[in-house]
């Protein structure tokens, strides 16, 4: 019981940090999402800062694969002429990772705690053959 009660308590909502959210869209090239800071009555928090969050889709040969990325901008209009640099930024990045992971996955490189007998190191042969005291 006390470990469902705990699993509980990591699940609330932190009311110092509510936003409400709202979407807007060319329908051609993505989606901004601008979050506005509030209280918990749902009145506008003037102390922070809105985000602005961008949204778009690699296409890839596996299928679209979606971007999140934050749009370092002052006001809607400011975020829509920077939307395009953002999101440059997160395709760069997004492809920089599905590169590290196609060549982690081609060189999987195993390295055992221990090597088996006859193979070298710590309980293995030194040179083939049996070695008497």
């Amino acid at each position: 019981m006390a470990a469902i009660e705990r699993g509980a308590a990591e699940l609330r909502m932190d009311s110092a940090s509510l936003y409400r959210e709202e979407t807007f869209t060319d329908r051609r090239l993505g989606v901004i999402r601008v979050l506005t800071p509030v209280t918990k009555d749902g009145a506008p928090d003037i102390g922070r800062p809105v985000v602005y969050l961008g949204e778009a889709q690699l296409l890839t040969q596996v299928g679209a694969l979606p971007l999140t990325f934050e749009i370092e901008a002052r006001s809607l209009g400011e975020a829509t002429e920077k939307f395009a640099a953002a999101a440059k930024v997160a395709v760069d990045r997004a492809v920089r990772e599905l590169q590290e992971m196609r060549r982690e996955a081609a060189s999987p490189i195993i390295i055992p705690d221990r090597l088996p007998p006859g193979l070298g190191g710590p309980g293995g042969s030194r040179g083939g053959g049996l070695h008497l005291p």
